[in-house]
């Protein structure tokens, strides 16, 4: 480990970084050292690199976790600014470690980093070696709530993991640290083979992590927080921000302390973040002023370069094949064939816009996680020709009495180009005016390709955008290469300090990585001959088919249908798809299947071997990206499972010493936001939710006991250590250990059945005490946070609250006995109990929020538009509206439901808002008055209080034939006051018998 960081230091020392030295206080990670947190902020360029011991106290395990320590060893490089290369440079410095590129699989997976204690944040990646994460790469575009320019690349290396890698150890204690220390000459001391890990860092690793957890002084580390915090209040009072850091690092570390000590309540947390996070914000801000203040000894980085000259354009004699690629850096998988369809769609419109296309062309589109491509074939040489009216003056002002060319028209005619002569009349929006027929010549396909391609690559955008060193660029990862061909000729065209060409870019470990490509058609072969599969369709048929055809080989096979959203994050997170078969110790079967297959899945994007009982077997298929050697790929994903299942199994064995009761108690420390409490409080208010919602429902006296029984544990789980690591197995865990603490069945399962369901389309709860406590869950979750302004804005919905109404709705709809269940309701009980209060337009707003999901959930199940706003009046009443909406899907066939429609639109037409109903049938002068007065009178009469659309349709269309009549004989708005107020009312007393039902103005 010592030569490790020796070659990464002289690595990137030869890459012009400054060598800096660890932060002389304790960090929890190496963002944190002044070299990297005030560094990046302001113009001045700047490289650098450092070891950092980084320091967490909640890490701490007594060393006895193979994979978790107190202090861990970070290296740390900052490349400001991103010097566009960064990801070469950087897997440069994993071959001077010594490992072969091209025989491991090293990958690039989304992976954005966020510090709001900081107010810094970056998108990038996590490195894998082998499935291990190694390295966290970020491009960093923020600090101290201050945006970043120049953008920097972090880059950090976990220094423990590499080593257990390489050495092939599966505990940190013994990695082998450093040579043997030699015999001494005529003394005692032996000579020493090596020193590892543990001789070196044992004792320290035991003493600091029983400090942390057992001994440190909780007023001693009050104490020292309020200490640090004033004194770094003090030295920003005397603009001294270097001073003023080293104070806020030293605050937080006493914070984690406290801690890891469980010292921390929800109230302090949350007063302690604002704190720290406002001291450092105010740190930023004074660094940035004082190299300002000294001119920016370093120098200006933020300078731009000066734009390309795209050079000439070529010419097309006939149709051809035109191809564009778009290179990046890795996508996040869910950004792929979404970019993918954006660019084909604007390159489509553009081209159909100038006339380019046509019924025999063709657009294809291909995406990777590198390279977004678009194929045209069969493209127009040139833009058709074009007529333009050019207007002049009006033609009464373009000609004198005796028909001389006016001033007016002279000028126009010299503005433009053209003879006074050459004018003639036209006619333009019904008036005559002097004007001429221009003939507009089409464009060459290049000219009108180097126009239109600039705007399409500058308009990306992506779910979360980040910048980087290309002036006016801004998208989910760096752009890094432009490949635009027109038959064998380039179209050259520049967006920022891009300039598109023929070259394209194919595996980073190929020998020659940039490739030339000698035409638009041969562009998908090329990149084929050199291992790289640009059609989704053909990775997505060679990981299944590879894949399935290792599990057979030993037995077993891979459930498809429930792995089809990771086989698609696999299909878009590689070029070559690679399938290999690794295996597990079978005693890991021990632990629940839900625990192996959430770490196979979430963690490692590994696919699951099942028997022919749909039981886990010990073997698992991982994708590689690229031919590599597959045993040593094999084994390293192995020994990564193998330590993912150790901590897997270290936090289940931890869990089951305690009691739900016990672990429960761990909530306190938990928070959920600053003014909702902590999620002991939201524990408690579930409770107390689902016990009013219990009184309003009919459950036997089992079902009460459990539904009791379980809301006094509601959540506990969340304080679990496997939960703590493994947050998408809450409610899963819940159940486990209420089995092992002995509870009832009926209750663990509730305690799982309260998280269901998870996403669209899961299964629901199946039993009621379960189904009550989702309720509540969701109840509160919505009510608090729209209480507290927290509602969805755009794309950031942070506590999943369109989640929480897609379930709250789903629940609503499909579990019978809780029908009777209003939205509006449930909202207002869950309001009551809120330690906040809850404004009466806050709840109005979420419960708008949940009938939108609702919507949208009837509209994916692909009922009309026009039904679905039908039956929206009901969303309060979510099971109602979803059976109103198949009722009206079924009645929409039948001629004598439209003609009730018309009819009751015709009702509803005519009476104005607001019209009281009430009427006086001595008031009737003409026979259709009474007709329908009678037909309407029995239709009530006949009608429950809340009929079903097929009870109403069955008795209303009576009403028809009368409805029709009296329109063709009753003068409505007659001029008689009287006569025409009661008619209105007569019309709106049918409105208001109607209108429950459905919103029959949306039936189009």
């Amino acid at each position: 480990m010592q030569d490790a960081l020796i070659r990464l230091t002289g690595h990137w020392a030869e890459r012009g970084c400054l060598v800096a030295q660890p932060m002389n206080t304790e960090v929890g990670a190496g963002t944190l050292n002044p070299a990297t947190a005030l560094r990046v902020l302001g113009p001045e360029p700047w490289r650098v690199a450092y070891t950092e011991p980084s320091v967490r106290p909640d890490d701490s395990r007594y060393g006895d976790n193979p994979n978790r320590l107190q202090t861990h060893t970070q290296f740390q490089v900052i490349l400001k600014p991103e010097p566009g290369d960064a990801q070469e440079m950087y897997l440069g410095s994993l071959a001077a470690l010594g490992i072969d590129l091209r025989a491991h699989d090293v990958r690039f997976v989304e992976d954005d980093w966020a510090s709001p204690a900081l107010g810094a944040w970056g998108l990038g990646w996590e490195v894998w070696l082998d499935g291990l994460e190694i390295t966290q790469f970020t491009y960093f575009q923020q600090s101290g709530g201050l945006t970043l320019d120049p953008v920097s690349v972090e880059i950090t290396y976990g220094m423990e993991r590499i080593l257990m890698a390489l050495q092939g150890v599966s505990h940190f204690k013994d990695i082998a640290y450093a040579p043997g220390i030699p015999a001494t000459r005529g003394g005692t001391t032996p000579h020493t083979p090596r020193i590892t890990y543990g001789e070196a860092f044992g004792q320290v690793e035991y003493e600091m992590s029983r400090y942390y957890l057992d001994d440190a002084d909780i007023a001693t580390n009050r104490e020292l927080f309020e200490t640090y915090a004033a004194e770094a209040r003090r030295m920003l009072d005397a603009r001294l921000p270097v001073p003023a850091h080293s104070y806020v690092l030293k605050c937080s570390h006493a914070f984690n302390v406290l801690d890891a000590r469980g010292a921390i309540g929800t109230t302090e947390r949350a007063r302690a973040f604002a704190r720290m996070r406002g001291l450092a914000h105010e740190v930023a801000a004074l660094w940035v002023e004082r190299r300002a203040e000294l001119g920016h000894p370093l120098g200006d980085a933020s300078a731009r370069p000066a734009a390309l000259d795209p050079g000439p354009l070529p010419d097309l004699a006939s149709a051809g094949t035109f191809a564009l690629e778009i290179g990046v850096e890795e996508l996040p998988p869910h950004e792929v064939e979404r970019t993918a369809a954006h660019v084909a769609g604007r390159l489509e419109a553009g081209l159909e816009e100038t006339g380019l296309s046509t019924d025999a062309t063709s657009l294809d589109t291909f995406a990777t996680p590198r390279r977004i491509i678009v194929v045209v074939r069969d493209l127009e040489p040139r833009e058709p020709d074009a007529e333009h009216v050019v207007k002049g003056p009006r033609l009464a002002a373009a000609y004198d009495a005796s028909g001389a060319p006016t001033r007016a028209l002279l000028g126009f005619a010299r503005a433009q180009g053209v003879e006074a002569a050459d004018v003639g009349r036209v006619t333009a929006g019904g008036g005559e005016y002097a004007g001429f027929v221009r003939k507009v010549v089409g464009r060459p396909a290049a000219e009108v390709l180097a126009a239109l391609l600039p705007e399409i690559v500058a308009g990306l955008r992506a779910g979360k955008n980040m910048r980087w060193n290309a002036p006016g660029l801004s998208f989910a990862r760096p752009i890094r290469w432009l490949l635009a061909l027109l038959d064998d000729r380039e179209v050259p065209f520049t967006v920022a300090d891009l300039r598109a060409g023929r070259v394209t870019r194919v595996h980073r470990t190929a020998a020659a990585p940039l490739v030339e490509v000698p035409d638009a058609p041969s562009l998908l072969g090329v990149l084929r001959a050199h291992g790289i599969e640009p059609a989704a369709s053909r990775r997505r048929s060679r990981v299944v088919e590879d894949a399935e055809a290792l599990a057979r080989r030993h037995g077993g096979t891979i459930a498809f249908g429930s792995e089809r959203d990771l086989v698609e994050e696999i299909v878009n997170l590689v070029e070559e798809p690679v399938a290999i078969l690794g295996s597990f110790d079978e005693a890991y079967l021990e632990l629940p299947e839900e625990i192996l297959t959430t770490v196979m899945r979430k963690h490692q994007r590994y696919l699951p071997v099942r028997g022919s009982t749909d039981r886990l077997l010990p073997h698992f298929v991982t994708v590689a990206n690229g031919e590599c050697d597959h045993d040593a790929v094999r084994a390293g994903n192995e020994a990564v499972l193998r330590a993912r299942y150790e901590d897997a199994s270290f936090f289940y064995r931890q869990d089951l010493q305690s009691t739900p009761e016990e672990i429960k108690e761990g909530l306190g420390r938990l928070t959920f936001t600053e003014r909702l409490g902590s999620m002991a409080d939201r524990s408690s208010r579930i409770a107390a939710i689902a016990a009013e919602i219990a009184d309003r429902v009919d459950l036997a006296g089992g079902e009460r006991a459990a539904l009791r029984r379980a809301a006094g544990l509601a959540k506990f789980d969340l304080a679990s250590s496997m939960v703590i690591e493994l947050p998408s197995l809450a409610g899963t865990m819940a159940r486990e250990y209420a089995r092992r603490a002995g509870e009832d069945e009926a209750v663990a399962r509730a305690l799982y059945e309260m998280e269901l369901p998870r996403a669209a389309g899961d299964a629901l709860p199946g039993g009621l005490p379960g189904a009550v406590l989702a309720v509540a869950d969701r109840l509160d979750l919505l009510t608090g946070l729209f209480a507290t302004g927290s509602a969805p804005t755009g794309s950031s919905d942070p506590f999943g609250l369109r989640r929480a109404a897609l379930a709250l709705t789903a629940i609503l709809r499909d579990v019978p006995r809780l029908a009777a269940v209003a939205v509006g309701d449930g909202l207002a009980l869950a309001a009551r109990h809120q330690p906040v209060e809850v404004p009466p337009d806050a709840l109005a707003e979420a419960e708008r929020f949940v009938a939108r999901r609702l919507e949208q959930s009837l509209l994916d199940e692909g009922h009309p538009v026009s039904n679905v706003r039908a039956v929206l009046p009901h969303a309060g009443a979510p099971a109602h509206a979803a059976r109103a909406a198949a009722d009206l899907a079924r009645l929409r066939s039948s001629s004598r439901f439209e003609d009730l429609v018309t009819a009751l639109q015709r009702v509803l037409r005519i009476v104005p808002d607001g019209t009281r109903a009430g009427y006086d049938p001595a008031l009737f002068a003409e026979p259709a008055e009474r007709a329908l007065d009678e037909a309407f009178t029995r239709v009530r009469d006949e009608l429950p209080a809340r009929p079903a659309l097929p009870e109403f349709y069955a008795a209303a269309t009576a009403l028809v034939a009368p409805i029709d009549t009296y329109f063709d004989d009753v003068m409505v708005m007659d001029e008689d006051p009287a006569l025409r107020a009661n008619r209105l009312g007569f019309l709106a007393a049918v409105r208001d018998l109607v209108a429950p039902v459905l919103d029959w103005r949306e039936i189009a």
